[in-house]
């Protein structure tokens, strides 16, 4: 019996470790220099770090008019399906969701200000993830790469940040409206004083690299929300995950066959490459991961262009599902500051979230002063990208401006984008910079003429 009991312990000790050796050969951590352990840590910060993305893209989607409960689900679902797609197809260490800033010109740049229904919100998504898509698996990514100043693509996330911040902070109340005028609002509000502080506190946390700052600023203010009595405690915790038949496959696609539709779709787009782009340059950038983005070419078949296909189709599922634009997050740095190197680490990332899929009450409790000062504070980390923008180069930066003071005046990311390209190539004619004017400058230019006509 004995002998028995030993052969089974031994004959289990064995299929742990061939499972041990198979995921160390899949996932390459011995040449990346990282263990199963290390990279389980590295994901369970990315989840702490990105906790947070579920109640907020939620809230934010749910001002286009569409359940909140069932964009909870869908939003999880997004999260770990494309999450776990980056870890196992392009073995990378980074997580992906439904972007921040995109999530918020899908509700109150597209539906809200250009008043259209959701449903075709979620076509034009569909249609911009298809481009994105043919651009990932083509060479018209460098094309396009080549095409616009560096200068441009830094406005374009410090233009986000200041939408975003600009969203957080109305809907806290903290300014408002009167006679065209931008006034203070009522701080005495419980709401906005409490949401204020609750910026303040979140900012601390943030500047001092405390892991998971954002949920912890969610709990903290829903907390005091609960003790105050402003807002009722959930009568439970847990629950089965609501269904996504409201939002799942209900995108319009013959509807926004139309030329007024065509600059939303490709400011989605580039927006989303950028977005993108950007977001792995940094995160690479902690551990010398993608060095293909300081190649001119960018070769095909690397981690980068890899990366890069995942965030394309899962833009274009997610669209399927209900969701606005998903890309990658900064938040995998996180992560790979804990020594994540390699997709098992988003592995983790994704099966972490699947515990999410049972917190419905929990998010749904979640008051809005509790929401919008993240999306100042997220706002606010993309503002700081304006440090890179080159302010010796006259034309580009004196556009850049254009674009980051017009996307948060004129609530439109298309409007401020559109207007820093035509900014750019006017001011390049002016100073006869015939070097810099390129046909693929002309074109984008002819394409931002569009918003400004129809």
């Amino acid at each position: 019996m004995a002998q028995k009991e030993f052969q089974t312990r031994k004959q289990g000790a064995s299929q742990q470790t061939n499972v041990s050796n198979w995921i160390e050969r899949f996932f390459q951590l011995q040449t990346k220099q990282t263990n199963i352990k290390t990279e389980f840590i590295a994901g369970w910060t990315i989840f702490l770090s990105m906790l947070y993305v579920i109640p907020v893209s939620a809230e934010i989607l749910s001002h286009a008019g569409m359940p909140k409960d069932a964009l909870i689900t869908a939003i999880t679902l997004v999260t770990i399906l494309s999450t776990l797609a980056c870890g196992l197809y392009a073995n990378m260490p980074i997580a992906m969701s439904v972007g921040m800033g995109l999530n918020a010109y899908f509700s109150y740049d597209i539906v809200q200000g250009a008043g259209i229904a959701w449903q075709q919100a979620l076509g034009i998504v569909f249609l911009s993830g298809i481009l994105f898509t043919i651009i990932s698996f083509s060479n018209f990514r460098i094309w396009i790469l080549k095409s616009i100043p560096k200068n441009l693509r830094f406005a374009l996330c410090v233009g986000l940040g200041a939408f975003l911040a600009s969203i957080g902070l109305k809907g806290l109340g903290f300014f408002v409206l009167q006679n065209d005028n931008l006034l203070l609002g009522d701080l005495s509000n419980i709401s906005t004083l409490l949401g204020t502080l609750g910026i303040l506190f979140i900012l601390v946390l943030y500047l001092l690299k405390i892991k998971g700052a954002f949920i912890l600023g969610i709990l903290s203010l829903s907390i005091i929300g609960f003790l105050f009595g402003l807002i009722q405690s959930p009568t439970q915790f847990l629950s089965s995950p609501a269904s996504i038949a409201p939002v799942a496959l209900r995108l319009e696609l013959v509807s926004i066959l139309k030329s007024a539709f065509i600059p939303i779709i490709l400011t989605l787009m580039i927006t989303d490459l950028f977005d993108s782009l950007g977001t792995l340059s940094g995160v690479g950038i902690k551990a010398n991961l993608f060095q293909e983005l300081n190649d001119k070419n960018i070769p095909h078949n690397t981690s980068l262009e890899k990366t890069l296909q995942v965030d394309a189709l899962a833009t274009t599922i997610g669209s399927l599902f209900g969701t606005s634009t998903t890309t990658s997050f900064l938040e995998s740095a996180s992560g790979v500051e804990a020594g994540g190197r390699s997709g098992l680490t988003a592995v983790f990332v994704a099966l972490f979230f699947c515990l999410t899929l049972f917190m419905l009450p929990l998010f749904l409790s979640i008051p809005s002063f509790a929401i919008y000062p993240i999306l100042v504070v997220v706002g606010v980390a993309m503002f700081l990208e304006i440090a890179h923008i080159d302010f010796s180069d006259t034309a580009s930066a004196i556009a850049s401006f254009f674009v980051i003071l017009l996307m948060p005046l004129t609530t439109s990311i298309t409007i401020g984008l559109s207007a820093g390209f035509l900014i750019y190539l006017l001011l390049l004619i002016a100073q006869r910079n015939w070097k810099q004017i390129n046909l693929g400058l002309l074109f984008i230019s002819s394409l931002s003429l569009l918003p400004f006509i129809f």
